[in-house]
């Protein structure tokens, strides 16, 4: 007389493994085991278990697709305002900075500049706010404006330029760190206003940190 096996919630079922790697539920294809086990010993309805099982899996997804916009921004580091040393910067004002941090000019597409010399925390502000901006939601980039510049006359060899513009106008924010005198080429102050141009057009917010005042834009940029 043949054995028959009972079914349990740890018993491994290769359909519904295959279902969740169809359906790219990885979170829920790990955990699937012990939340069967789960419902067994504590036997939520129906509606509760399946909002348990979508909130893990909801939770997993809004972690990966954070940790890619994040690394696809390039911050060097992921500086927060709750950790910068406002008191050895009391020059600063506080208010003015939490007030960006709001993000309200992310949508208007505003610019915003920050102007001081080295060691003010300007960097570290400026990354904050972005990856507060990363955080809800909108695609962003960290750039040091020498590598922009370089880029964007390596661009003329190949005659890429256009494809780059392309890819720094749909960032929703851009942060160009340490803009000051570069030494350009006609050719690279010309695509940066082409850059600045288009991404006002489309309202796309920019963050640019300096130790130049505005007055003495022109003498590296060669245009007003």
């Amino acid at each position: 007389m043949t054995k028959k096996t009972k079914t349990t919630a740890k018993t491994k079922d290769d359909e519904l493994d295959q279902l969740l790697d169809g359906l790219k539920l990885r979170t829920l294809r790990e955990s699937i085991g012990r939340e069967l086990a789960y419902a067994e010993e504590h036997a939520p309805s129906y509606t509760e278990w399946l909002k348990r099982l979508l909130r893990q899996e909801y939770n997993a997804q809004h972690d990966r697709t954070l940790e890619y916009r994040v690394t696809r921004a390039r911050l060097p580091e992921r500086w927060s305002l709750q950790t910068f040393p406002w008191d050895r910067q009391p020059n600063i004002d506080r208010r003015v900075i939490e007030q960006l941090a709001e993000l309200d000019f992310v949508p208007r597409g505003a610019n915003v500049v920050f102007i001081g010399p080295t060691g003010v925390g300007k960097t570290g502000l400026a990354s904050a706010i972005l990856l507060k901006a990363l955080h809800h939601g909108y695609r962003g980039l960290f750039v040091k404006a020498q590598d922009l510049f370089d880029e964007m006359y390596t661009t003329l060899a190949d005659r890429s330029t256009r494809k780059l513009l392309n890819t720094l106008v749909r960032l929703d924010i851009l942060l160009i760190d340490e803009m000051g005198y570069l030494n350009l080429r006609p050719e690279q102050s010309n695509i940066f206003f082409k850059l600045a141009e288009e991404r006002y057009a489309k309202q796309r917010a920019t963050l640019i940190t300096t130790n130049l005042d505005y007055d003495e834009w022109y003498g590296f940029l060669g245009q007003k």
